[in-house]
Parts: structure tokens; C-alpha cells; sequence
């Protein structure tokens, strides 16, 4: 089936990498409200059914009647349930009813465009939507790659973090040559970076020759304001606003504008 013409509006930024723990959904939860202090009109999509962004921005997923699970089985609009959350953006909600998803897509035709045919009714309505993928290359992370303009890859300045992303990196060659040929990758952001250690400074200068992509800068620094903002609901830039963390993911937000 040949891709479907996108609608006008909002640009979609996917957050990926199928290896846990790179500080995906506190990337996305951070840069939305970067990205509405900056006057842009925000829709965060948690495409994970651990539903940790949801949980960070103080949505209970247990409590949540319909989902993004929902969204993509077609059995209500995106714009139904939608949640206002106090960071100043919009969420469409996870629950651990998306783990079963994949597997019902499975037998889909055109399985791959659903969550982009379900966008596009709301894209008019927001200037960015950032799309918290689960840590898997599966079907739920092929419709972020495919209904997004670009793809964040959130990346620990750890020698170890760099296996997968020739993976993920493949896996985008494939949706440029069969699905989307508009996607690209806007870059590595570093993260859970120790700006003390020789190690993590190696790291953050060997990425970007590697695998020949841009690093977003600044790195974000390790620290445990990041553990303690989900616990009221909110990011880092409402619970410790001076923070280098929340300083950080301003200036990345900042540098990305001339794309949203």
C-alpha cells in the first residue's frame, strides 16, 4: 500500500532506541515542556505500554478508561482522549492494555500507517508531537517511524549504550526505503552524561563520527532531580527549574526549533 498523504500541520518527532534505561520518556516529557515554554502548542503520545510518560505526568494508567491501545484498535479518536496535563501540554495515555496492541496490528493490512492515520486529524491542533516509543523494534515503533518527520535517538555516553543503535539505525534505512522517505534522524542526544568522567567524554566524541549523525548539544547531565520529578507528575523544568538538567533540555528544545 503506498504511503498516505500527510496532513498539514504539527511536526512529529520520534523518541527511540529499543535499548531501556537512555532516559527516553524523561527526553520526551522534558522537551515537551521545553517546547511549550516556548509558546509551542505540545501533544505528547506514550507508545509504551509500561506507560511510564503517562505515569510522569500525573496520570494514573490504572485509571484510564481509553488509551493510545484504543486509539490504534480504532475504536475512538485520537482527540477523545487526550489529557491536559499541568507541564502545559497534552498527553494521549498509555495502560498496560497496549501490550496486547502489537499483536492484533499484526494481522492488519497496512498495519504500519495507523498510528499516522490516527494523527492526522489533531496535527492542525499542535505545532509539535513527540512520540515516547517502547523500548522494542516492533510495530508500535514502526508507526512512531513512520507517521514522524524525524527520530531523536536518546543515547547514554556509555560504551556499552552504542550497540543497538546500528540496529535502530537500520531499521530507519528500511522505513526511509519502504514507508517513509521523508524521515530523518535529527540527531543523538546524550544523556545520563558524567561530565567527570574520561570515559563519558570519549564517548560523547566517538558517537557522532560512528555512526555519521549529528549529537544534539548540550548533553544531559546525570542527576537525581530526574528520579524525583516524576513522583509529583510533573518534569524536571516545573520541579527544579535551575537545575543543569532542566537548563539543558531548554537549550536542546531551543536548538530544535527551526524544525517545529
Amino acid at each position: 500500500m503506498p504511503p498516505r498523504k500527510r496532513a498539514t500541520g504539527a511536526t512529529i518527532l520520534a523518541v527511540a532506541n529499543q535499548k531501556g534505561g537512555v532516559a527516553k520518556t524523561t527526553s520526551v516529557a522534558s522537551l515537551g515542556a521545553a517546547f511549550a515554554e516556548l509558546g509551542k502548542r505540545v501533544l505528547l503520545v506514550d507508545l509504551d505500554a509500561q506507560a511510564c510518560l503517562t505515569f510522569s505526568l500525573g496520570v494514573d494508567p490504572d485509571e484510564v478508561e481509553e488509551s493510545v491501545h484504543h486509539v490504534l484498535l480504532g475504536q475512538v479518536e485520537i482527540g477523545d482522549v487526550v489529557v491536559e496535563c499541568e507541564d502545559g501540554v497534552h498527553l494521549v495515555p498509555s495502560s498496560i492494555d497496549l501490550a496486547g496492541t502489537e499483536a492484533v496490528l499484526l494481522g492488519r493490512p497496512a498495519r504500519e500507517y495507523v498510528l499516522q492515520t490516527a494523527l492526522d486529524p489533531v496535527r492542525k491542533d499542535y505545532d509539535v508531537i513527540l512520540i515516547d516509543c517502547s523500548p522494542s523494534l516492533g510495530v508500535l515503533t514502526l508507526n512512531a517511524l513512520t507517521a514522524a518527520n524525524g527520530l531523536i535517538i536518546p543515547m547514554p555516553c556509555e560504551m556499552l549504550s552504542h550497540r543497538g543503535v546500528g540496529q535502530l539505525l537500520d531499521t530507519v534505512a528500511d522505513v526511509k526505503r519502504f514507508l517513509n522517505k521523508k524521515l530523518e534522524v535529527v540527531g543523538i542526544l546524550p544523556t545520563l552524561f558524567d561530565g567527570r568522567s574520561n570515559h563519558a567524554q570519549e564517548v560523547l566524541s566517538d558517537v557522532g563520527e560512528r555512526y555519521d549523525l549529528p549529537v544534539l548539544s548540550p548533553p544531559i547531565p546525570r542527576t537525581v532531580r530526574f528520579a524525583e520529578a516524576p513522583a509529583v507528575g510533573r518534569s524536571i523544568l516545573a520541579t527544579s527549574r535551575t537545575s543543569k538538567g532542566a537548563k539543558a533540555y531548554r537549550e536542546v528544545a531551543e536548538s530544535l526549533l527551526p524544525r517545529v
